[in-house]
């Protein structure tokens, strides 16, 4: 966990250092950090898995890994990783899912890993599209009910991908959740122009030149009537918490976020406690029939323990 947080540090610190670069061509593309190694040594994520390959309009190959369950899925989940690193190194967020009774299709964005082409924000929320597409059309109702799960710019590329979907896929939709999201672009550049002394006095100017066409803030609220689940952890440093709070306040309900006491960037689903409570969730909010009076998500978050966290569990 270290080694990614360092890694994501440094790529949302590379707005700062080249934000002359910026200036010259207001590239949000600056946001990607993807690269094409294999991480811990190419071992597998602990569950059998299928290499999916899907083709784009503009014939490129993306790469995807199915994580099948032995028996008919609860729910298939849609997970979007972040801006940093690839698959290899995201898949561990989400390999425990399928012994829970949920499938899984990881994708990783054009530029990222075994994916052709070179990233690109705008093509990232593309590529997105066509993995949520191909997951409904795979098994059309037997593969239950599709969450969209997107943890930091995947995030931001989960509110946007639901938000403007059309209303036959948004039917098959149960859920959003977006783990350790930023509010806007824009906002999130500025801070970390911020952050050093070489571009703190032209912090407002130079973010000015960041796009904001992508930024989740202002279609969160297109979300609703779809459940929209926010997990944020109180210590990150990376995406700080006041992001999520801005999207809770401008999402209509149903409406939850997770303030995670003692938590860092995408760490929540490492903590046992955390994954029981979204379990027990992710149930209700599954059902064929939902509880009555109940709220999809639950409103409080349990305080962590140093013995929750879950064991295995990668970056």
């Amino acid at each position: 966990m270290p080694r990614l947080l360092h890694r994501l540090h440094h790529g949302f610190r590379r707005i700062s250092l080249l934000a002359l670069a910026a200036v010259l061509c207001g590239c949000t593309s600056l946001f990607l950090q993807p690269d094409h190694k294999t991480y811990f040594g190419g071992r597998g994520p602990g569950t059998p898995t299928e290499d999916i390959w899907l083709a784009t309009p503009d014939g490129l190959r993306l790469h995807a890994q199915w994580l099948p369950t032995r028996t008919a899925p609860r729910a298939t989940i849609l997970f979007l990783h972040g801006n940093a690193e690839n698959l290899s190194s995201h898949i561990s967020a989400v390999a425990w899912l399928p012994a829970q009774g949920y499938a899984v299709l990881a994708l990783d964005y054009r530029g990222y890993g075994r994916s052709e082409g070179s990233a690109s924000v705008d093509r990232l929320h593309d590529d997105a599209m066509l993995a949520l597409r191909w997951l409904i059309a795979r098994d059309g109702d037997a593969g239950g009910p599709v969450i969209v799960y997107g943890q930091s710019l995947g995030a931001a590329v989960a509110i946007n991908l639901v938000a403007r979907a059309d209303a036959a896929t948004r039917s098959r939709i149960a859920a959003v959740i977006a783990d350790s999201g930023f509010a806007s672009y824009r906002g999130i550049a500025r801070e970390k122009l911020a952050e050093a002394w070489l571009t703190w006095l032209l912090q407002w100017p130079l973010s000015l030149l960041v796009s904001d066409v992508w930024s989740p803030l202002p279609v969160v609220d297109r979300i609703s009537p779809i459940p929209l689940l926010l997990i944020h952890g109180e210590r990150d440093a990376v995406v700080p918490l006041h992001h999520s709070e801005q999207l809770y306040e401008q999402a209509r309900e149903p409406k939850t976020l997770w303030r995670v006491p003692g938590g860092q960037h995408i760490d929540a689903v490492r903590r046992a406690d955390l994954r029981a409570r979204l379990l027990d969730d992710l149930g209700r909010v599954t059902a064929a029939e939902a509880p009555p009076g109940q709220p999809p998500f639950t409103s409080t978050t349990p305080a962590p323990r140093s013995t929750d966290r879950a064991a295995g569990a990668g970056p």
